[in-house]
C-alpha cells in the first residue's frame, strides 16, 4: 500500500510541476526511477548490514516491478536505437546528441538508461 501511495504522489507532483497531464510514457519513467532508487537503496543497505532495510526495500521493489513491462533486452534497444540513428541520420559519436534524448523518450520505463546510453555509444563508434 505505501509503494502505491508512493507512485501516486510522485505522479500528482509531477502532473503539478508540469502543468498538464502525464502521458502513459511518463508514469512508466516515474516508476522506472523510483525502482532504480530502491534497487540502489538496496546496494547500499547491503553494504552498511541492515538485513531488515533490505528485505523492506526489495518488498517494495517488487511490487514496483508489478507495473512496469517487461525490461527490454540489449538486443531490443540496440534495433531501436538503430531507427532513430537512421531517422536522425546520426553518422558518429558528436550525433549522440540526436539520438539519446528521442531515443530515451521512446524506451521510458521499459529499458534502463545506462543500457541505452551503451547501446548507442557503441553504435555510433561503428560497433
Amino acid at each position: 500500500m505505501s509503494v502505491l501511495r508512493l507512485v501516486i504522489s510522485r505522479t500528482d507532483y509531477a502532473k503539478i510541476g508540469r502543468e498538464a497531464p502525464l502521458s502513459d510514457a511518463d508514469v512508466l519513467g516515474l516508476i522506472s526511477k523510483e525502482a532504480l532508487e530502491h534497487r540502489e537503496s538496496i546496494d547500499a543497505f547491503k553494504k552498511g548490514q541492515r538485513s531488515d532495510l533490505v528485505a523492506k526495500e526489495e518488498t517494495e521493489l517488487k511490487a514496483l516491478q508489478e507495473y512496469l513491462p517487461q525490461a527490454m533486452t540489449r538486443e531490443e534497444v540496440a534495433d531501436c536505437a538503430r531507427k532513430v540513428v537512421a531517422e536522425v541520420g546520426a553518422r558518429g559519436p558528436g550525433d549522440k546528441g540526436k539520438v539519446m534524448p528521442r531515443l530515451i523518450n521512446e524506451l521510458k520505463g521499459r529499458a534502463d538508461g545506462k543500457l541505452i546510453n551503451e547501446v548507442v555509444t557503441q553504435l555510433l563508434s561503428g560497433g
